[in-house]
């Protein structure tokens, strides 16, 4: 009875998924990079998606601007620093994600002396909405 007992819960044991496993072969799964609640999104019936890639060279910098809803950057390779009114810079490296929120004068740098950096951004806006609103 013992017998019956242990191998039913070592078969119970093997039957849990493992998370910390790795995953199947052949199979690709995301993982999460960044979740943030924000506030600004548009609320219409329907919304346009905008996907951009932006490269820059050391030194570069973006215009000073605003965005009438969230952006979300995602460093592809280098530094990205983003400077808001206001607040203290924020950095993100290769591998990492930011928002940056709505209706905030802004401006992104890479503040490398040698290194490129390239971002992948996501917007998304009422259709024929500007991806942003330069500062004067």
């Amino acid at each position: 009875m013992r017998m019956i007992a242990a191998a039913a819960a070592a078969a119970a044991l093997l039957a849990v998924p493992i998370h910390a496993a790795a995953q199947e072969a052949g199979l690709a799964r995301p993982h999460l990079l960044l979740r943030e609640v924000v506030a600004g999104m548009p609320r219409g019936e329907r919304q346009e998606v905008q996907v951009l890639a932006a490269s820059f060279r050391p030194g570069d910098r973006t215009v000073f601007h605003s965005h009438r809803h969230p952006v979300t950057v995602y460093v592809l390779e280098g530094a990205f620093t983003l400077e808001l009114d206001g607040r203290e810079p924020v950095t993100v490296r290769a591998g990492e994600a930011l928002v940056e929120p709505p209706g905030v004068r802004l401006t992104g740098f890479n503040r490398s002396a040698d290194a490129p950096l390239r971002v992948v951004i996501v917007y998304v806006g009422e259709p024929g909405t500007p991806f942003l609103d330069p500062a004067h």
